[in-house]
């Protein structure tokens, strides 16, 4: 089966790519690990302009969605580029929200989500690091055993991460109950998995391009070392990793079966990894520079292959006897 992108989801991907890269994302992203969000804020800001949050949320709350294709399209732009910020969660409490049967809190807070003025974090379980707490407006704790979903009166101190750019802080716990429901729960799960696994596709794809063309400016033995059979090979099979998970990116978000969305999220993931584990080799020891910007997308592979469930817990679901546990 072949999934291709129509003209105007193309259209859509391209300005994506023409703004984050006049943006500078990688100053953007270093400025985020510091904790100083002013920069992260705007260009968060110009992604709601060109429509991305809307696409998440219902048009009776300011959106124009949900249209899971157009996100997964943005979300792989959004990977390519290393874009900072609680980009999932705030997609997933966007999900969160409009599916309560009370009104009232969608209503209240999903505007502003829509609009980029607020974001969002969600932390998956009891206990488990949110991402980006200090930055979200809105802090959304689920319990996905019980079904409950709560508004998180506050959060923890930021705790050291791979990613620096991912900040990840423990919820206050109690807060206001919003709903007991393990079906929205459930559901909004496979809308973050897919998420992550668009966003490791974007990451990988980034990898590849800029391995390739590093190797064919790196020079040994006076000629390029992209010219190495044994560089193309590697080169080839990060290539093939990436476009086998492609269509299961996409596949994942026509069907939004949770099967499909964790078989999405491992093979995105694995090959996102898989494709930084080659670039590091291939770019020797200027690889493992903080100040090379090629880590900021080589520790961002590393973290989301545990976001939102492991690849062990993906590949339960996927086989029939997972459910999503951290």
């Amino acid at each position: 089966m072949r999934f291709l992108l129509d003209t105007e989801q193309r259209a859509f991907a391209e300005s994506l790519d023409a703004m984050l890269t006049a943006a500078g994302t990688p100053a953007v992203v270093r400025a985020w690990g510091r904790g100083e969000h002013e920069a992260g804020r705007a260009l968060w800001a110009r992604l709601a302009e060109a429509g991305v949050f809307a696409l998440a949320a219902p048009e009776k709350y300011d959106g124009v969605g949900p249209l899971p294709v157009e996100l997964t399209v943005a979300f792989v732009e959004l990977g390519r580029h290393a874009v900072p910020g609680p980009l999932v969660e705030t997609v997933t409490a966007a999900v969160l929200l409009a599916g309560l049967d009370d009104p009232g809190p969608a209503e209240r807070l999903l505007p502003a989500l829509v609009s980029g003025k607020a974001m969002a974090t969600v932390a998956p379980s009891p206990g488990s690091y949110a991402l980006d707490g200090d930055a979200a407006a809105t802090r959304l704790a689920l319990a996905p055993e019980t079904g409950e979903l709560r508004l998180a009166p506050g959060h923890g101190p930021v705790r050291p991460s791979l990613d620096p750019a991912r900040r990840p802080t423990r919820l206050s716990p109690g807060g206001d109950l919003l709903a007991t429901d393990p079906s929205l729960l459930a559901h909004a799960v496979v809308r973050a998995r897919l998420a992550v696994a668009a966003q490791a596709l974007g990451v990988g794809l980034s990898l590849l391009d800029r391995t390739v063309a590093y190797v064919r400016q790196r020079t040994q033995f006076g000629v390029p070392v992209g010219s190495f059979q044994a560089v193309k090979h590697r080169l080839a099979d990060a290539k093939v990793a990436l476009e086998f998970a492609r269509p299961l990116v996409f596949g994942a978000a026509v069907t939004l079966d949770p099967a499909d969305a964790a078989a999405a999220k491992v093979t995105a993931c694995e090959a996102a990894y898989t494709t930084a584990r080659t670039a590091l080799q291939l770019h020797g020891a200027i690889g493992y520079t903080a100040e090379y910007d090629l880590s900021l997308w080589l520790t961002k592979a590393r973290a989301l292959r545990s976001a939102w469930g492991s690849p062990a817990e993906c590949r339960g679901v996927v086989l029939g006897g997972g459910g999503f546990r951290r």
